[in-house]
């Protein structure tokens, strides 16, 4: 399979997107940022890798984070961490209050900024250092050392932060966090800020492509948690468009706001794309267009 022609023949047929939607103005922070740039990136369980344009380039992975966070989360408590967090798609938005106060404060999954928000407070309460040992497990999976949080996205995206910091008093409220609401929604904050390019969250998530157990950073997952970890992405990964994700890519993955997507294939490759326009559920718009055509053209999906 000539992966980097594809890659580069994909980037053709979705130029005529490259102007649709915008970046994630609502974090001041975002704003900023040039919607008009585009990277992807793809590495196979062989060790071959495959790049096209600014792959290389760090944004903010915001929600991807989140997957990390789960990550650690069920190698520290195993199935025990259902008991805090659902595993159905949301069907509402990834920062909906009304299915949260409906259902008594325990979140429909992770990967909605109320699930995220009680794993952050699960990390906070089983660690101690949780920003210190959740940077650290990212940098073991991508092996680098250079990865970090950027202070002022999560202090731009605290500044504006009025509907999570009304998600984490609902959750507080109902008893399911027990840190100090500021603490959580902190470091909630800072997880989103984290940096990474398209190789490295690529490489990071080759870890979730095989079956077989791994340890990185001491944190270890078993085959059994790393496929419910694959079964979560494929069906919550993508806020209220999993489905239409499900339907035009057939694979696993996690999308965040900055305009990062990041997709497994199991025991084939990870793929990672950055476009950081949005379309109105919050997934990248060429970022999106790209793993549909990629999986059309290989023919290669989990379906």
């Amino acid at each position: 399979m000539d992966y980097q022609k594809i890659l580069e023949d994909i980037y053709q047929e979705i130029l005529p997107y490259s102007k649709v939607g915008a970046q994630a103005d609502y974090i001041p922070a975002l704003a900023k940022v040039d919607p008009d740039q585009y990277g992807i990136s793809l590495k196979t369980v062989m060790g071959e890798s495959y790049s096209f344009m600014k792959a290389d380039k760090r944004f903010s992975i915001q929600s991807i984070a989140k997957v990390f966070a789960v990550a650690m989360g069920l190698s520290m408590k195993g199935e025990s961490l259902w008991k805090l967090v659902g595993k159905e798609p949301s069907g509402t938005a990834f920062n909906s209050l009304v299915q949260l106060e409906i259902e008594k404060g325990k979140p429909r999954n992770p990967f909605i900024n109320a699930g995220a928000i009680v794993v952050a407070d699960m990390l906070m309460s089983e660690l101690d250092d949780p920003e210190g040992e959740f940077i650290r497990f990212i940098r073991s999976l991508c092996g680098s050392d250079t990865i970090d949080y950027n202070m002022e996205v999560a202090v731009s995206e605290r500044s504006k932060g009025y509907l999570n910091a009304a998600i984490a008093n609902l959750l507080k409220y109902h008893g399911s966090i027990s840190n100090d609401i500021e603490d959580v929604l902190m470091f909630y904050f800072k997880m989103c800020s984290v940096e990474m390019s398209c190789e490295e969250l690529a490489q990071a998530f080759l870890a979730f492509t095989n079956s077989t157990p791994f340890e990185y950073a001491g944190y270890k997952m078993t085959s059994s948690q790393i496929k419910r970890l694959n079964a979560v992405m494929q069906t919550c990964g993508f806020y209220d468009e999993a489905g239409e994700f499900s339907y035009l890519v057939g694979l696993p993955g996690k999308s965040g706001v900055g305009g990062g997507i990041v997709a497994v294939h199991p025991l084939r490759y990870s793929v990672a794309v950055w476009s950081p326009r949005l379309n109105s559920k919050g997934n990248s718009v060429m970022g999106m267009k790209a793993l549909e055509l990629l999986t059309t053209y290989t023919q290669e999906s989990i379906f």
